[in-house]
């Protein structure tokens, strides 16, 4: 059986995938208690930014949605894709258009922070209250390390 992964992009202005990304989010969101954003500000963000999304099969296996300054505003995979290397690729698709890459994580998602660590990124400082919900945040870079951008860039091209 052959599976076939597909890469799309919304760019500025576009929401041609956006319900998809949001249903992806909000079931994230309901059985994992992150990704709290609500909907006006997710579709505003997501029409303003650039997307990098990953199907497989023709079903929305992750995304992520990019500013222009390279700052990911979303990263989302389906928990039972996780650990195939969609979100590292997502990563490397924001890299490969950017010096440099940043973010924010809730300091009390572990999960996200080994990914992020685990990809390359540097916590750069902590945030008290920096979500709506007063939680706490990491601010993360992604810095311009050659090699780093090398390896990521060699997932593109699998």
């Amino acid at each position: 059986m052959s599976v076939t992964v597909e890469k799309r992009v919304d760019g500025p202005g576009s929401t041609d995938h956006a319900a998809e990304a949001w249903e992806l989010k909000e079931r994230i969101r309901r059985n994992e208690g992150v990704l709290k954003q609500r909907k006006r500000f997710f579709m505003d963000a997501y029409r303003r930014a650039t997307t990098h999304l990953l199907y497989l099969d023709d079903e929305l296996v992750g995304f992520a949605t990019a500013r222009r300054d390279g700052y990911i505003l979303f990263l989302a995979v389906a928990p039972e894709r996780r650990g195939e290397g969609f979100g590292r690729r997502l990563v490397a698709e924001v890299a490969e258009e950017h010096r440099t890459v940043t973010c924010h994580a809730r300091a009390t998602n572990e999960r996200a922070l080994d990914f992020y660590e685990s990809v390359g990124f540097e916590i750069k400082r902590r945030i008290d209250n920096y979500y709506e919900d007063n939680g706490d945040a990491y601010y993360l870079r992604l810095g311009p390390d050659e090699r780093l951008r090398d390896r990521l860039s060699e997932l593109i091209r699998r």
